[in-house]
């Protein structure tokens, strides 16, 4: 799921808009509709299982043993805070037990109150977000429950340390895993349909943690079901995975911008110059490219900030796609993106600038009855053509930028000579070649 973003939808015939009060609703249809429909599909599921369960105290005192330490993992977190979107955690640890152990049910109430608790103690969002991981997280959670207890049977089978029934638990956990994932990412890809599938799907890092998930929850359910005061063994060392996973994405979410999901300046900055550092070693090329969002304030003043930040939270993932995996690319701040492309030339760095130029102009984000579009004004800079440090290069590109803006916009530009930025007033001098649309 995306970062919340504030609300910010204008008012019409004085009426407040009602995606000031209900976020929701200020979301893409689809994706109203497709939250909507797993919310009452979990629902009917939770209903369904109800009727059908019976309900005994050792269930119960399981339930309640497993949700307990996971409200302890969260609350030993909670001073590290969560980053905002879609964020990693260990609590699976806690859920896979109960879906593997109990009946369905079960499985599909245990996300709601660490939900609860994860709104109330560590980061309050919107509520339809909690809403939606719990109903995604409980589907899956049954699904895998459904599955083991059809295949195995004898649910104390898994603390005899039989090969098959732990075989069959891995088996679930997986399905549990892809059935989590899949449903958070087509929320993911609804919210920005631009975005490619593998940006929301699965990458080697998301991988390794999805397997590290999977092998904790077998292990605690394993150990819960030979006896539950043996939790209390499992508890110190979930925890401290947990705290360590919570640190690293918060140290990753510090270098990265919340509108777009792209690097800061800072960050950028940094790994720019590295990349920098290392074209001088070797003498590859490298260009530079500024890019900006033309007439931006007018998309703010039209149709209100919320629109405005699913217009650049688009460009930035319209960029992003069109991106090799190792070029830098990150948010210079208000509407202005910049782009590090290793390894190119001056015919590389046009062909890429043209082609984010022609992608963003056909880009068009709802508002209301509207489609808004908007088109990009690009600078771009060749390392040792038009600067050999990072700040050269930057002023080179930021003049090409100004004289595109001062020729009507909607162009590229690359700058015709080094000079240094101007610091008194008045207007920049004419330095830069026009790459006409």
């Amino acid at each position: 799921m995306t970062a919340p973003g504030h609300t910010s939808v204008k008012p019409r015939d004085g009426v407040t808009a009602l995606a000031d009060r209900w976020p929701l609703l200020g979301q893409h249809r689809s994706l109203v509709v497709y939250l909507c429909a797993i919310v009452a599909i979990d629902l009917l599921a939770i209903g369904f299982f109800a009727v059908s369960t019976v309900f005994r105290w050792h269930d119960v005192l399981t339930f309640t043993a497993l949700m307990a330490c996971g409200a302890v993992c969260i609350e030993a977190t909670r001073r590290l805070g969560m980053p905002a979107g879609v964020s990693r955690d260990l609590l699976s640890a806690w859920w896979l037990p109960v879906a593997l152990l109990l009946p369905p049910v079960y499985a599909l109430l245990s996300p709601i109150p660490l939900q609860i608790l994860l709104q109330k103690r560590v980061r309050e969002t919107v509520a339809y977000r909690r809403v939606f991981s719990s109903a995604a997280i409980g589907l899956a959670g049954c699904s895998a429950s459904v599955l083991f207890h059809s295949v195995v049977g004898d649910l104390s089978a898994l603390t005899t340390g039989a090969g098959v029934p732990i075989l069959v638990a891995v088996g679930c956990a997986a399905l549990f895993t892809v059935l989590n994932t899949a449903l958070i990412a087509v929320a993911a890809h609804a919210a920005a349909p631009d975005s490619r599938w593998r940006e929301v799907l699965w990458n080697r890092e998301n991988l390794l943690l999805d397997v590290v998930e999977l092998c904790v929850g077998i292990l605690v359910a394993i150990t819960c079901g030979l006896n539950l005061a043996l939790l209390v063994l499992a508890l110190p060392p979930v925890m401290l995975l947990q705290r360590s996973l919570l640190h690293a994405q918060l140290q990753a979410a510090a270098r990265t911008d919340p509108k777009t999901g792209l690097l800061n300046a800072a960050a950028w900055q940094r790994e720019a110059d590295t990349e920098i550092v290392r074209a001088r070693r070797t003498g590859e090329t490298l260009a530079l490219l500024i890019v900006d969002i033309d007439h931006f304030k007018r998309v703010n003043d039209t149709y209100g900030h919320l629109v405005g930040d699913q217009v650049l939270a688009g460009v930035a993932s319209t960029i992003r796609s069109q991106l090799r995996d190792y070029d830098v690319v990150g948010r210079f701040g208000g509407e202005e993106f910049v782009v590090l492309l290793p390894r190119a030339d001056v015919t590389e760095a046009r062909r890429v600038a043209e082609r984010l130029r022609s992608r963003i102009g056909r880009m068009a984000v709802p508002a209301d009855d509207n489609l808004v579009t908007v088109t990009i004004s690009a600078g771009v800079a060749i390392m040792s053509m038009h600067g050999d440090d990072l700040i050269e290069l930057l002023a080179a590109a930021d003049l090409a930028l100004y004289q595109a803006k001062e020729m009507g916009r909607d162009r590229i530009c690359l700058p015709a000579a080094v000079v240094p930025r101007p610091t008194g007033p008045g207007p920049r001098p004419p330095l830069a070649k026009p790459e006409r649309p």
